[in-house]
């Protein structure tokens, strides 16, 4: 029998994971619509967006904040669009371009992906402007968040350059949350209420 104590950060962080999976099942399909519209709206409306060469985002899983009208607006603006890839071996993930969504597929924990032959945003070569729309259970109001727990974007955001938008709806947000050594924070947190620039 495992009788390894589990450590009270992760512990901490597993009981607020499943407090705000719940909160989030019980938002109905409507709600969760408008205040997904609501989200999107705000997001074309900010600076960073509109100056934004590049946007990098994430294809939502289910009952995940619906963000792919940003992606089509971007593409329509002539920006460029790129969606993560993740490797579950390393517990990394690299951005890859898309020109449609169509280019996206189920793949990596049944979550859509880009094709592995897409180009690869690389930060050392392309040297525009880029946004990056954040998923999330729960935020703080300093701007740390709460994922799933696999450090992806975590990984991925400790040497992204750009601006970080996290988004998330606005009864997710706490004034703290478990934080360790490697948590990364975003810059800005986009709700369906307001968007709010962490202290």
């Amino acid at each position: 029998m495992n009788n390894i104590p589990i450590p009270p950060l992760k512990e901490k962080k597993d009981r607020m994971r499943r407090q705000y999976q719940e909160l989030r099942g019980s938002i109905s399909k409507e709600e969760r619509h408008r205040r997904d519209s609501a989200i999107c709206q705000a997001a074309l409306d900010l600076v960073s967006f509109r100056y934004a060469e590049i946007v990098l985002l994430y294809a939502p899983m289910e009952r995940e904040i619906d963000v792919l009208p940003i992606a089509r607006a971007a593409l329509q603006k002539g920006k460029r669009v790129a969606f993560p890839r993740c490797d579950a071996q390393t517990k990394t993930m690299q951005y890859h371009f898309v020109t449609s969504l169509s280019e996206l597929s189920v793949s990596t924990y049944g979550i859509r992906e880009p094709g592995v032959h897409l180009p690869i945003y690389d930060q050392s070569i392309h040297s525009s402007s880029a946004v990056c729309f954040v998923p999330g259970l729960v935020y703080d109001r300093q701007g740390y968040r709460l994922g799933y727990g696999k450090g992806f974007y975590d990984r991925y955001l400790s040497a992204f350059h750009g601006c970080r938008i996290g988004v998330i709806y606005s009864d997710c947000i706490v004034s703290q949350v478990p934080r360790g050594r490697f948590d990364i924070r975003c810059d800005i947190l986009l709700t369906e209420k307001n968007v709010r620039v962490p202290r």
